[in-house]
Order: C-alpha cells, then structure tokens, then sequence
C-alpha cells in the first residue's frame, strides 16, 4: 500500500492506472471520441473516488454534446469533492455561457481565477462575458496579471487591447497591439484594431488643436 499526494490509501500501481485512463480520456475528447472519453473518466473515477478530474472531463465530454445539465452535474460533483478545482468553476462558467446567462458565467470565472490565475478558458471566458455585460474593470486586471508570466501569449494580448480601445485607453491599446504585432505580423485582427485606434488617436488630437 501507499499514499496519494492527498494522503488517502491506494494500492499500488492504482494510481498509475488512473492516470492512464484520465490521459486517455483526455485524448478520446480532443480527438472528439466522446463515448470512449467517457468510459475512460468513469473508470478512472472508480479508482480513484476522491479525485475531481474525471468529473471534469465527464462535464467537458457533456459539454461538447450540448449536453448542458448533464455538464452542470458532472463540474458540480467535481466541486463536491475539492472545492479548489479551478477546472470545474471554468466549466460551470461555460455551462452559465451557453445558457446566455452572462452574469453567472463571470462569477463562475472569477471563482476559477481566484483559485488559479493562469487559468486560461477562465480568462477568456472572462472576457467574453464581460463584453456581454459591458464590465471590464475587472478582467482587465486578470488579463494584465496573466501577461506577467506569459508575456507571449498573443491571444490575451489581443483582449487586453481590445479592452483599453474600449475604455479610450489608447495609449496602452496601441503599445500592446504593438507587443502583438512583432509577436505575429500577419494577425489581422490585431493589424485592423491598431488603425482603429490610430484613427481615434489622429481624431482626438485633430480636435484637441482646433480649439
């Protein structure tokens, strides 16, 4: 016998078979094998009772089959048994989105982030939300405190800015479009808010000199 990282008793080798079926369950949902994912999780789930992850992934395989309440009870069992899983806030969060239930979605992320700020579907779906509601304050901030440790990650770099063009805080638009930009020249996107802002630039201080 040993213990877990968390302290509960497993045979072993137990834990080394749950990490097998989880990663493969993993694998079956990316390559969108959903039954087979789903087997996967159960069975890591039998072997290791205490553990949130097989809940999470069950929630995500429901999740990609519009299979929303489903999901919302799979992410809540995972809550159920460790209330710091950050992965289960981030997918009640994408339930709450998919019902267009916005408001939720953004408590549901914070509670994610809170747990962990590197969480990335967290983030973004921070973000789109808070574009739904029109409050930006705050994922602003947890978009500014990602970029600290991943300086390079282009598709944060690219909310942000778009969040500052939409508090008419062009300067920090502009010099983070132009982090984006030497990071990926050919993004588009990032390319056409750049002139947006430097057309809004050019208009503010057209009119700031014709006063």
């Amino acid at each position: 016998m040993e213990l877990t990282p968390d302290g509960f008793l497993v045979e072993e080798g137990l834990d080394q078979r749950y990490d097998i079926l989880k990663e493969l369950g993993d694998c079956h949902t990316a390559l969108a094998h959903y039954d087979r994912a789903r087997q996967c999780y159960e069975e890591a789930s039998l072997l290791a009772q205490d553990r949130p992850g097989p809940h999470v992934g069950c929630g995500v395989v429901a999740l990609q089959t519009g299979a929303l309440d489903e999901a919302e009870r799979a992410f809540g069992r995972a809550i159920r048994l460790d209330g710091r899983c950050p992965e289960a806030y981030a997918g009640l969060g994408m339930v709450d989105q998919q019902r267009q239930d916005f408001a939720r979605a953004f408590d549901h992320y914070m509670m994610a982030l809170d747990r962990d700020v590197n969480n990335l579907v967290a983030l973004l779906g921070l973000f789109q939300a808070s574009i739904q509601m029109g409050t930006f304050a705050k994922v602003t901030h947890y978009l500014e405190v990602y970029l600290e440790r991943h300086p390079g990650d282009v598709s944060v770099l690219f909310c942000l800015a778009t969040l500052y063009a939409r508090d008419n805080r062009l300067d920090l638009a502009r010099k983070t479009l132009d982090v984006l930009l030497v990071l990926d020249p050919a993004n588009a996107e990032a390319a056409a808010l750049l002139k947006e802002v430097e057309q809004k630039q050019q208009k503010i201080t057209s009119e700031a000199n014709a006063r």
